[in-house]
């Protein structure tokens, strides 16, 4: 293999690995918040959220959790939730809230496109690979070689920055929750007020902070067994080509 297609190998394998991890990261946040059972009960629980609403059920809260997430994926068509508060049957969100709520649902399916993308170029990067490698045991030989390598520093590499960034945020959670708010929304409808929203009071700020730390695990597994299935894969490779020229 020529040290060109050599170069371009290691580039687009590294590229593949970033959007790989970019695919990841969406995952994380969606294993978190929609396939952990129990999740939103444990979490209100815990935060004795019930107490800071009018009057309803947990199953009711739980009720308008579960619409309310609905909406974030696309599965409902507004957040014009009813339900039984203070003896009285209405509407869970006020219309700021709402409106919020319409920013973050932009923001969350933009995530899963994203995610679509990532898998896309994955799946584009290993065809082309295989068709090209395909035609000669020399061209298999390298890329079997190459790619893993490329792979094991993308992940690497964003991992690195990645944890970074973890101990940067977790100096000061309420600070970097912010800034986050400032760069992904271009007004201030995420500035809610306890005492007339209840959003802010089902989901205070230990909630996210909660749901981030989750998120930061279930990634890091993820990236860091990426990341040791090619350093097997290396060492099984390096090991069969030290058999083949005994």
């Amino acid at each position: 293999m020529t040290k060109q297609a050599t170069a371009i190998t290691y580039a687009a394998g590294i590229f593949t690995a970033f959007w790989l991890i970019i695919a990841f990261l969406i995952t994380s946040v969606e294993a978190v918040t929609y396939w952990t059972p129990g999740y939103y009960e444990k979490e209100y629980t815990k935060y004795q959220v019930l107490n800071d609403l009018p009057e309803m059920t947990m199953d009711d809260l739980l009720d308008v959790t579960d619409e309310m997430m609905a909406f974030l994926r696309g599965k409902r068509e507004n957040l014009h939730v009813y339900t039984t508060m203070g003896g009285e049957y209405r509407e869970f969100f006020n219309d700021r809230e709402i409106a919020h709520m319409e920013d973050v649902q932009g923001l969350f399916i933009g995530g899963l496109w994203l995610r679509r993308i990532g898998i896309l170029i994955t799946l584009c990067f290993a065809s082309l690979a295989y068709f090209w490698g395909h035609k000669s045991a020399e061209r298999t030989a390298a890329l079997k070689r190459l790619i893993p390598k490329s792979l094991c520093i993308g992940t690497g590499a964003v991992f690195a920055v990645a944890l970074v960034l973890i101990g940067i945020i977790s100096t000061d959670f309420t600070k970097y929750f912010v800034i986050f708010h400032h760069i992904f929304f271009n007004n201030d409808l995420w500035l809610l007020d306890p005492a007339t929203d209840l959003l802010i009071n089902i989901v205070p700020e230990p909630f996210f902070m909660d749901t981030a730390a989750r998120i930061a695990v279930t990634y890091g597994v993820s990236v860091l067994a990426v990341f040791a299935i090619c350093l097997i894969i290396l060492y099984y490779n390096d090991r069969r080509g030290k058999k083949t020229k005994i």
